[in-house]
């Protein structure tokens, strides 16, 4: 499981910091797959095979596999055992709940041995506290990634509520920042928040932030470059459905390359102009 200078190392080498998300519908990939024994899991295997030597990480969305029952999770289980172990790869679940069931939330992602699954990360919110996030602290070397500012419409309906000075979503970091440091907690925040990255810096200088939203969803990287890179670049831009939908054809594996590679290619200039490489 990459390590914080390990996933710095990857961005320099493979000059990059995309993350590809494997939504992955049974109902959008191309039909001709569907003659497979595991559909899902020959979708995710040729577009891993297209696109890791462009990408730092994977981010399944849990529920894309969980909405099939146990089809899904076998796909799910298949997925993990596929993706490269150098890079980091991410289940986008979501998860907050407490005690015991929380536990049993982070022994399905991280227990190989009880699920047949050890994903590097895990998205969790943050909504009940501490309390909700350590089941997930006590796997050594694992990353907990914490709903920060996120990219839908209505995050204004809490995660800018005033709380002194603040922001609710400034104090959600700033004690977070307490239960962990950079090298086990990363933040999303929605690559449509803009200059809001400046506050996000303010109190997270040096976390990685995983960043939804580009591509399909209409967030702009070089927007997100500008407010949100630091020296280390520190983030990892998430795009899904641009990259794994961009052909619906027996091509598709092809023009999810062609995809990844535009979004690379516009990365490696923002890191040279930050410096980073």
């Amino acid at each position: 499981m990459p390590s914080r200078q390990q996933i710095i190392a990857q961005i320099k080498k493979k000059k990059s910091f995309l993350c590809v998300g494997l939504d992955s519908d049974i109902e959008k990939i191309p039909a001709h797959l569907l003659e497979y024994a595991d559909p899902v899991y020959e979708f995710n295997r040729q577009i891993v095979d297209a696109t890791r030597d462009l990408c730092i990480a994977y981010k399944p969305n849990a529920a894309f596999y969980e909405s099939r029952g146990v089809a899904g999770l076998q796909s799910l289980v298949k997925t993990w055992q596929y993706l490269p172990k150098e890079t980091l790869n991410i289940i986008d679940a979501k998860r907050g709940d407490l005690g015991n069931t929380s536990d049993m939330y982070a022994k399905a992602f991280f227990d190989e041995a009880s699920s047949g699954m050890s994903f590097d990360a895990i998205t969790v919110a943050p909504y009940m506290g501490h309390d909700s996030v350590i089941s997930y602290l006590k796997y050594e070397g694992k990353w907990v990634i914490l709903l920060g500012l996120t990219s839908n419409e209505s995050s204004k309906d809490f995660q800018f509520l005033p709380i002194g000075d603040n922001y609710l979503f400034e104090e959600v970091i700033k004690k977070a920042n307490t239960w962990a440091g950079d090298d086990r907690m990363m933040y999303v925040v929605g690559a449509t928040k803009g200059a809001s990255f400046i506050d996000i810096r303010n109190h997270a200088p040096n976390h990685f932030l995983l960043v939804p939203g580009i591509g399909a969803q209409g967030g702009s990287l070089a927007e997100v470059c500008e407010y949100g890179m630091n020296k280390d670049c520190g983030l990892i831009v998430n795009a899904s459905r641009s990259i794994i939908f961009a052909s619906s054809g027996k091509d598709f594996a092809e023009a999810a390359r062609a995809e990844a590679l535009s979004i690379q290619q516009e990365m490696e200039l923002e890191l040279e102009k930050a410096g980073v490489i």
